[in-house]
């Protein structure tokens, strides 16, 4: 430890004297009050501390006491269901201890509660070896994840002693004997956030990640281990799709991190999520989610801090060998951070005035994610799934973050104005987004549900496409100058975008479609789309088919509305359509078979 002197403050920042035995990312006590603050900076002995609390009223001449360590998380039971702040304060045993709805100054308070028991079931004996990375034993943390507890990183050994039963976080429950002689342990860990957890092997990642909504699974897929970003501007419907999406995918944990917006979307969260029942399990699923709040009426410094904690906590739960998907809303406003402390520290400006290295920073955290083999001698596969929020200004993804961003992640969810002003939601543009992992998740899901998946897939993006072609010949000359071929794919487009694409995210059936639901749901307009032109090139008019199939249009429309239990009704209607079609070019005189 040592104790330095404050020299300056600006805002977040404060630069303190006699710091020279300090590192870099040493964490610090500052002031009388002492509040936590991380270095950033090192010029002779002079430190530059991010301060992650409100610095009003500290002066000159105050103190500064280095830990020593840097910002760490502690890791162990207690993580799921709970709401912390960017560093890892606990945010409903922060408001009993302050009895106060606001971060008091200076109050230091565990991340994880030291009191509570925790039934410990051992998975190893006495005698066993073990290297790090091993589970040595089961806590049943949530009704639907059991917390695995391993032998922490650097370690290697024979287990001499390991107990069973409750025990709190903080009580010896396992020894083992290394080449340097014996070592206890606890069921906690501590890491460095700005660390990633090793790991043994990254894979490829193929399998797709279910999200429930129609459009990012069809056209726009993101695979377990992938990593997306959702730019759209103001009012465009991020946050809902990251709700839907935290609520819906088939992932085994969630990590929440509002990071920078406005404090009602995070009492959404916290309204909705443990009413909310997750398909898979049955239980809430706050039960599976881990929330870190830092709002925009937080310390702007915890929020850079935000992005860290929640991707190391979702690595710990990697290494258990769970799918995990992290969500940050929005990185914009974490980048926005970046600026701020930047141009305290009177660094270089780059583009718009964000620090040269904001595309370093942004590469470092989405690399992070991925599909991995996990340390330990069983070779556990888990997954991060990054998908961020990002908030242009004014709508413009053409400004460093986003294009920052769209560098470094393979799925791009662009959101359009226009399309959540027509009251089309998800409004994600379907002629700009595009994900990279189209054909790996084709290939895979052709075999998984042994259909013609991916046909179906690039067969509806085409009509979409040829629908925005024709739409300019239309405003040029006039509907009345399209073929009744060119019509009919009018038809089909729209039924595309507004019985498929557009999603109810507050109606109970609406909100979730299982992929065996959705792949019937595209087959029905795909197949009315196909017996239309075969009945037209066999002399039927459009307006005869229009008018003959208007209970059928209707039915297709309505089949978003159909319980997942009740699916199998779809399949009769393709037979409905094929039947209708044959019979309305039978009425015009002329049949096929």
């Amino acid at each position: 430890m040592q104790t330095g002197r404050i020299i300056k403050v600006s805002g977040p920042l404060v630069m303190a004297e006699n710091m020279s035995d300090a590192s870099i990312q040493d964490i610090c006590q500052v002031g009388e009050l002492g509040v936590i603050g991380e270095i950033i900076e090192m010029r002779g002995d002079v430190a530059s501390i991010q301060v992650y609390e409100e610095t009003t009223g500290i002066g000159p001449g105050e103190p500064v006491v280095t830990t020593g360590e840097a910002l760490s998380v502690e890791l162990a039971p207690g993580l799921i269901s709970e709401m912390f702040d960017g560093i890892q304060r606990p945010l409903d045993t922060f408001a009993e201890v302050t009895d106060s709805n606001f971060l008091s100054r200076g109050v230091q308070i565990p991340a994880l509660d030291r009191t509570k028991k925790w039934l410990f079931e051992p998975v190893v004996s006495v005698g066993d070896e073990v290297l790090a990375g091993d589970i040595v034993g089961l806590v049943q943390e949530t009704k639907v994840i059991p917390h695995k507890i391993m032998v922490p990183f650097g370690v290697r050994g024979t287990v001499k002693e390991i107990k069973q039963g409750e025990f709190t976080i903080e009580e010896i429950v396992y020894i083992i004997e290394t080449e340097t002689g014996e070592k206890e342990f606890t069921m906690m860990q501590k890491w460095p956030v700005r660390r990633s957890r090793p790991i043994l092997e990254k894979l490829n990642p193929d399998v797709p990640l279910l999200t429930g909504q129609r459009v990012i699974d069809t056209f726009f897929p993101v695979t377990k281990g992938g990593a997306a970003a959702v730019p759209g501007p103001f009012g465009a419907g991020k946050t809902v799709v990251q709700h839907q999406i935290a609520k819906w995918a088939d992932v085994d944990l969630v990590v929440y991190v509002g990071c920078g917006e406005r404090g009602n979307e995070m009492t959404d969260v916290l309204n909705e999520f443990p009413e909310l029942i997750d398909p898979s399990t049955g239980e809430s699923v706050m039960e599976r989610t881990v929330l870190i709040a830092n709002t925009s009426n937080m310390p702007v410094a915890a929020r850079e801090a935000s992005i860290y904690t929640g991707i190391t906590i979702a690595e710990y739960f990697r290494d258990m060998g769970y799918s995990v998907a992290i969500m940050a809303d929005s990185t914009s406003r974490w980048a926005e951070a970046l600026r701020e402390m930047s141009g305290r520290l009177e660094e270089m400006p780059g583009d718009e005035g964000y620090p040269a290295y904001l595309g370093s920073r942004l590469a470092e955290y989405y690399e992070r994610a991925g599909q991995v083999v996990a340390l330990g001698k069983d070779h556990r596969k888990g997954s991060i799934t990054a998908i961020s929020a990002v908030s242009p200004s004014g709508g413009d993804i053409s400004e460093p973050v986003t294009q920052n961003t769209l560098r470094v992640v393979k799925v791009f969810w662009g959101l359009d104005a226009t399309l959540a002003q027509k009251r089309h939601f998800p409004s994600i543009n379907w002629l700009q987004s595009y994900s990279l992992y189209d054909s790996e998740v084709g290939k895979y899901l052709d075999q998984e549900l042994q259909v013609d998946w991916s046909e179906m897939v690039m067969e509806g993006m085409r009509i979409l496409q040829e629908e925005s072609q024709l739409e300019e010949i239309v405003r040029l000359v006039g509907i009345d100058s399209l073929s009744d071929k060119d019509r009919l794919t009018l038809e089909v487009a729209k039924s595309i975008r507004e019985d498929y694409l557009q999603q109810n995210a507050f109606d109970d059936v609406d909100t979730f479609t299982s992929r065996e639901k959705q792949y019937k749901m595209l087959r029905l307009i795909l197949t009315f789309f196909k017996e239309g032109q075969t009945a037209l090139t066999l002399g039927a008019y459009l307006t005869e088919i229009m008018t003959g199939t208007v209970g059928l249009r209707d039915q297709i429309a309505r089949s978003k509305y159909i319980p997942e239990e009740q699916i199998d009704r779809l399949d009769g209607l393709v037979d409905d359509i094929k039947l209708t079609l044959k019979q309305i070019v039978a009425d015009g005189g002329i049949t096929h078979d």
